[in-house]
């Protein structure tokens, strides 16, 4: 038993399956669990599902050569910014010649281990505030940083001094969350890590292990299911996925410790579970994951939603899996696509249509970097 105890906590102290590397054609499977129990009802039995199978085609690569891509946010006209982990630089892309210009560098971050400059997310005013938030490790905390952008300055004197608008997320090596998206709500979403300290999940005191749900000025947003708190869900692991349906719907993915990643309906206010579930419970008190994936075949990070179909890319399983939806649950076994050909993927984006922007993630210290390192790619799916 001791063996046993003292190398999961080997595990857990090396990061697990956060972003561990591993075979791209480990065994592992992918299951379709169903609608937690308590999950409102989301109306799916008028709602159609799409074809049980999909398709998905490379269509070129916009830009290689990036360092520690994390974040991606596509700007009004069409090219896109990318933010680097360890780097804490956002870069502009052309998404049409691939040129690269860095705009500046965020100050305060403090890269380690899986922290550094993460998610970015353009204000929803963007057109008249130029405004890009940014999720960054510190050297003390988590926080949510927002950036005027002038691109009327130099390349790498374009970005203002950052303006924190949330701080105190716990911090660590391992489990730092970072993903940020506006929500169909105006209001600023945010999934964070336990930190590797996983009782901080199911803390509603603690920032940790939560989807926060903020105001554009980093207030507790209204309507919140504690009053005067910024926690929108909790029991989370490490949350680095966000995406909503075409009805407003919120889903997250999460990675698992040892045997299950999860992709899960968001309720609000509801108890996802860790560290006293990973994967589906048979305890009422925890929503049980829509789909559920052994830890080798996914460690997923971003998620997009296009046409009825959730897209998550994998690191450690090294592919894009496909889970269609019908309401709020999965409505067939999840499908795999680039299995090993791109090496670690990290964030996936809709590019409106029946498109998304893919980036990869070889140079995060836990991949093997290939010619052209990491890169962004325009994919057509299905």
């Amino acid at each position: 038993m001791s063996a046993v105890l003292a190398a999961a906590a080997l595990l857990l102290t090396a990061g697990c399956s956060s972003d561990g590397a591993g075979p791209p054609g480990a065994p592992g499977g992918a299951t379709a669990t169903g609608t937690a129990p308590g999950t409102a009802p989301s109306g799916h039995a008028t709602e159609t599902a799409p074809p049980a199978k999909g398709s998905v085609k490379v269509l070129r690569t916009v830009t290689e050569g990036l360092r520690t891509p994390w974040g991606l946010a596509p700007l009004p006209g069409g090219d896109l910014l990318v933010s680097s982990r360890d780097d804490g630089t956002i870069i502009r892309i052309d998404e049409k010649t691939g040129r690269k210009t860095e705009l500046g560098t965020v100050s305060g971050v403090s890269p380690a281990g899986e922290g550094g400059l993460l998610g970015i997310a353009l204000s929803p005013g963007y057109a008249s505030d130029h405004m890009i938030y940014a999720y960054f490790t510190s050297a003390s905390d988590n926080r949510i940083v927002r950036m005027l952008y002038d691109e009327r300055k130099p390349p790498g004197e374009q970005l203002g001094a950052p303006d924190t608008v949330f701080k105190g997320i716990p911090m660590g090596l391992i489990h730092n969350g970072g993903r940020i998206a506006f929500g169909p709500d105006g209001m600023l979403y945010a999934g964070t890590g336990e930190s590797g300290t996983g009782g901080l999940a199911q803390d509603r005191k603690s920032l940790g292990g939560k989807i926060l749900r903020l105001t554009p000025e980093g207030e507790a947003a209204p309507g919140n299911p504690f009053p005067g708190s910024p926690v929108y869900s909790y029991g989370h692991r490490n949350v680095q996925g966000l995406a909503w349906d075409d009805r407003q719907r919120l889903f997250a993915s999460e990675f698992g410790q040892d045997t299950w990643d999860e992709l899960n309906a968001i309720k609000p206010g509801a108890n996802y579970g860790w560290p006293k579930a990973e994967g589906r419970s048979s305890d009422p008190a925890f929503q049980n994951p829509i789909a559920q994936w052994h830890t080798d075949v996914a460690s997923p990070s971003g998620i997009a939603y296009v046409k009825g179909v959730i897209w998550m890319a994998g690191l450690r399983g090294q592919r894009l899996w496909r889970i269609p939806l019908k309401g709020a649950e999965a409505s067939a076994a999840p499908q795999a696509f680039l299995t090993g050909t791109y090496g670690r993927l990290r964030t996936v984006v809709a590019a409106g249509g029946d498109k998304v922007w893919l980036v990869t993630s070889n140079t995060d210290g836990r991949g093997h970097p290939k010619k052209g390192d990491d890169r962004v790619l325009e994919v057509e799916v299905s």
